[in-house]
Protein backbone atom coordinates (compact mmCIF):
# COMPACT_ATOMS: atom_id res chain seq x y z
CA UNK A 1 0.00 0.00 0.00
CA UNK A 2 2.62 2.65 1.48
CA UNK A 3 4.64 1.80 -2.23
CA UNK A 4 1.89 2.44 -4.46
CA UNK A 5 1.57 5.48 -2.76
CA UNK A 6 5.33 7.02 -2.91
CA UNK A 7 4.83 5.61 -6.57
CA UNK A 8 1.66 8.10 -7.70
CA UNK A 9 3.74 10.76 -5.20
CA UNK A 10 6.76 10.90 -7.39
CA UNK A 11 5.29 10.03 -10.29
CA UNK A 12 6.74 8.59 -13.31
CA UNK A 13 6.13 4.94 -11.80
CA UNK A 14 3.35 3.73 -14.07
CA UNK A 15 4.90 0.27 -14.67
CA UNK A 16 5.54 -0.67 -10.72
CA UNK A 17 1.33 0.57 -10.61
CA UNK A 18 0.52 -1.55 -13.13
CA UNK A 19 3.05 -4.42 -11.83
CA UNK A 20 1.00 -4.69 -8.63
CA UNK A 21 -2.47 -4.22 -10.35
CA UNK A 22 -4.56 -7.44 -9.71
CA UNK A 23 -4.71 -7.82 -13.55
CA UNK A 24 -8.21 -8.85 -14.18
CA UNK A 25 -9.44 -5.40 -12.74
CA UNK A 26 -6.64 -3.53 -14.72
CA UNK A 27 -8.40 -3.82 -17.92
CA UNK A 28 -7.83 -0.63 -19.74
CA UNK A 29 -5.14 0.85 -17.80
CA UNK A 30 -1.74 1.46 -19.54
CA UNK A 31 1.78 2.03 -17.56
CA UNK A 32 2.25 5.83 -19.59
CA UNK A 33 -1.31 6.82 -17.86
CA UNK A 34 -0.47 5.74 -14.68
CA UNK A 35 2.82 7.71 -14.59
CA UNK A 36 1.28 10.96 -14.67
CA UNK A 37 1.63 12.97 -11.74
CA UNK A 38 -1.83 14.76 -11.62
CA UNK A 39 -1.87 16.08 -8.29
CA UNK A 40 0.50 16.80 -5.24
CA UNK A 41 0.37 13.94 -2.63
CA UNK A 42 1.02 15.56 0.57
CA UNK A 43 0.39 12.79 3.03
CA UNK A 44 -0.88 9.00 3.61
CA UNK A 45 -2.39 7.97 6.86
CA UNK A 46 -3.35 4.69 6.88
CA UNK A 47 -5.97 3.77 9.34
CA UNK A 48 -6.52 0.04 9.83
CA UNK A 49 -5.76 -2.70 8.05
CA UNK A 50 -6.77 -6.26 8.20
CA UNK A 51 -5.76 -9.57 6.68
CA UNK A 52 -7.49 -12.76 6.38
CA UNK A 53 -5.32 -15.55 4.61
CA UNK A 54 -4.89 -14.42 1.12
CA UNK A 55 -6.76 -11.02 0.92
CA UNK A 56 -6.35 -8.02 2.53
CA UNK A 57 -7.96 -4.84 3.08
CA UNK A 58 -6.30 -0.88 3.88
CA UNK A 59 -8.28 2.05 4.87
CA UNK A 60 -6.53 5.18 4.28
CA UNK A 61 -7.10 8.83 3.73
CA UNK A 62 -4.50 10.28 1.28
CA UNK A 63 -4.26 13.79 1.10
CA UNK A 64 -3.23 16.33 -1.86
CA UNK A 65 -4.01 20.00 -3.34
CA UNK A 66 -4.67 20.31 -7.42
CA UNK A 67 -2.55 22.19 -9.41
CA UNK A 68 -2.98 25.77 -9.02
CA UNK A 69 -5.09 25.44 -5.77
CA UNK A 70 -4.32 26.02 -1.91
CA UNK A 71 -6.99 23.89 -0.60
CA UNK A 72 -5.98 20.63 0.68
CA UNK A 73 -7.88 17.99 0.02
CA UNK A 74 -8.53 14.26 1.20
CA UNK A 75 -9.20 10.72 -0.49
CA UNK A 76 -10.33 8.24 1.57
CA UNK A 77 -10.22 4.55 0.34
CA UNK A 78 -10.54 0.96 1.61
CA UNK A 79 -8.46 -0.77 -0.69
CA UNK A 80 -8.90 -4.63 -1.75
CA UNK A 81 -5.04 -6.94 -1.90
CA UNK A 82 -5.24 -10.00 -3.27
CA UNK A 83 -1.84 -12.29 -3.21
CA UNK A 84 -0.81 -14.39 -5.51
CA UNK A 85 1.95 -16.58 -6.13
CA UNK A 86 3.60 -15.09 -2.84
CA UNK A 87 3.11 -11.23 -3.92
CA UNK A 88 0.02 -8.44 -3.18
CA UNK A 89 -1.71 -7.38 -6.00
CA UNK A 90 -4.19 -3.92 -5.49
CA UNK A 91 -7.40 -5.53 -6.73
CA UNK A 92 -9.80 -2.15 -6.21
CA UNK A 93 -11.55 -0.45 -3.34
CA UNK A 94 -14.33 2.04 -2.15
CA UNK A 95 -13.12 5.94 -3.05
CA UNK A 96 -14.51 9.36 -1.38
CA UNK A 97 -13.23 12.55 -1.59
CA UNK A 98 -13.70 15.43 0.91
CA UNK A 99 -12.87 19.15 0.45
Amino acid sequence: MRSRYSAYALGGYGDYLLATWFSPTAIGLTAEALSEKTVEWINLDVLSSEQNGDKATVEFNAFFREPGLSEIQAMHEISVFQRTAGHWFYVGGEVSTQH
